[in-house]
């Protein structure tokens, strides 16, 4: 039987982080409807499990749309103890599970040493990344390298899965988990309502916490409710900008699953550049993105409505440094404000 012709079984190895496999959930969501009768697979961290389903998940469903299988792999615990018999054990394993998961193809878009080590396992015919990866010596795992031109990581990633689907693809809002309880309680916040996310993944990508505040107040005075999401970590600055803005507004401390039911349901987004962010634009939901030291060009708001603010001199520089970026500082609230109107003009 020809190759095409073939009900495939397809691994995809996108471990984390949040905004990488939210970047890379519309290629994925191409390819199953572009073949709704494939087996899909993903190998992925446990916490970004939610990403992909909802819940105890068995077969796809709304509480897991787009995969049949998913293969948890806490390869950071594993990094932390990499000699302890446990480590081990979960890693023969994993190599168990995924040698006899029978894939014809895997496609790693992770681009890495470690994701393409792990892709191995699953002993695929064909094993297909990028021709230039982020870690260049991943490329020598893979029996096919594909020469992407997208700028934007999006782009790429569907290129990518293009020489699996053999046509190519076009872009596809993804495919998100929807849980049952997550969704009823989300339903409870009062309509209508923006949601900021104030925390990013280091100091140099954060716009200062007064900012936020005084935008807070800016959308509240148009009869928006404001609800700030507090990631893992981040419950200090829901608490300091909820301080300063006044007590009207709304910290929330949400699951990832809680998560996307409430952004599903906000009117306007407004985070820098952080998983959250990503997250706003895969549901299609308007954007107003405040960037710094990374190039929204590469991994910004794709698709659907968006304002990016970002100084023409800022520089990519993905050193985690704990002060904010200088041009980062140079965003005025009203920029962020003004954009934040226009956007929800938009709406209506």
């Amino acid at each position: 039987m020809p190759m095409e012709e073939k009900q495939l079984r397809v691994l995809i190895v996108r471990l984390g982080a949040m905004g990488d496999i939210l970047h890379a959930l519309p290629a994925v969501t191409a390819l199953r409807q572009a073949h709704p009768e494939w087996f899909l697979g993903w190998a992925v961290e446990p916490q970004w499990r939610g990403l992909l389903c909802a819940d105890d998940c068995k077969e796809r469903g709304p509480a897991m749309p787009l995969v049949d299988q998913i293969h948890l792999v806490p390869a950071k615990q594993w990094a932390r103890a990499p000699l302890q018999a446990q480590t081990f054990r979960a890693v023969r394993q994993l190599r168990r599970e995924l040698g006899t998961a029978h894939y014809d193809i895997c496609l790693d878009l992770q681009g890495a040493v470690r994701s393409a080590a792990i892709a191995r396992w699953a002993r695929a015919a064909r094993l297909i990344g990028e021709d230039q990866p982020r870690e260049p010596l991943a490329r020598w795992f893979f029996s096919e390298r594909v020469p992407t031109q997208g700028r934007h990581v999006i782009e790429q990633a569907i290129e990518v899965v293009n020489q699996v689907a053999g046509e190519s693809l076009p872009y596809a809002p993804a495919w998100l988990p929807a849980d049952q309880k997550a969704e009823c309680n989300a339903d409870k916040l009062a309509q209508p309502f923006v949601l900021l996310n104030p925390g990013a993944g280091w100091g140099a990508k954060r716009w200062p916490i007064d900012r936020y505040a005084t935008v807070a107040r800016a959308l509240h005075s148009l009869g928006y409710t404001i609800v700030v999401n507090a990631g893992p970590g981040e419950e200090a600055l829901g608490t300091e900008l909820r301080n300063i803005a006044g007590e009207f507004v709304q910290t929330v401390q949400p699951t990832l699953t809680e998560l996307i039911a409430i952004t599903r349901r906000a009117a306007l987004v407004i985070a820098g550049d952080t998983g959250p962010l990503h997250l706003a634009s895969a549901l299609g939901k308007p954007v107003v993105a405040i960037f710094g030291p990374t190039d929204p060009a590469r991994n910004g708001p794709f698709g659907g409505s968006f304002r990016v603010l970002r100084h023409p001199e800022s520089k990519r520089d993905h050193t985690r440094r704990s002060e904010p970026e200088a041009g980062l500082l140079t965003i005025p609230p009203a920029a962020v404000i003004e954009a934040a109107k226009e956007l929800l003009q938009e709406l209506r």
